[in-house]
């Protein structure tokens, strides 16, 4: 079954202050997961293995490579045998390229938001208003997405367009952008 989230990704350097947000509005923290996604050559869309120590799923998702707010619709797929599906996924299909990060969890009802911190691109907040866990609209998980972006103070120049798979695909292209001009 597909599932809907309005989900925004932005460079966090007050990573601290979020926390601590979540932790004053009573967040679900999950715990601080150790993942791997490895992503897979596909005609359209996007299919990553999550391997971590608490998430573990295959993840095929659409969205549009766009800042602020937007749609994803993605299907996901509870795996038990990951190194399995790895390997035969890899042998069908080809690996595009494999992101590692630390992931801290944190939900607000049905409003999941994570703290990354990837060593080769920097830190992150997400803010992912979804479907998932609740009978909600578009227009409504929009208006949830836009209440946490303005809590949280992110700034349209931190928001991020793509994939980290495609940041870390163009790597030399992402830090010509975000380096700071002296």
């Amino acid at each position: 079954m597909p599932f809907l989230n309005v989900e925004i990704k932005a460079r966090c350097s007050n990573a601290s202050f979020i926390r601590n947000y979540l932790v004053s509005k009573n967040a679900d923290f999950k715990g601080v997961d150790k993942q791997t996604d490895t992503y897979f050559n596909v005609q359209h869309g996007r299919l990553k293995l999550r391997e971590g120590n608490i998430e573990n799923n295959l993840i095929f998702y659409k969205r549009d490579d766009t800042t602020g707010p937007k749609n994803s619709h993605f299907k996901l797929v509870k795996v038990e045998d990951a190194a399995g599906l790895k390997e035969a996924l890899t042998d069908s299909i080809g690996v595009k390229v494999v992101v590692e990060k630390t992931r801290e969890i944190y939900y607000i009802e049905n409003v999941k938001f994570h703290l990354d911190e990837l060593p080769e691109l920097g830190a992150f907040v997400e803010i992912e208003a979804g479907n998932i866990l609740a009978d909600l609209s578009q227009e409504q998980l929009k208006e949830q997405c836009d209440y946490y972006i303005k809590e949280f103070g992110i700034k349209g120049k931190d928001m991020i367009s793509n994939s980290y798979s495609d940041m870390m695909l163009n790597k030399n292209d992402y830090f010509k952008i975000t380096a700071p001009i002296f």
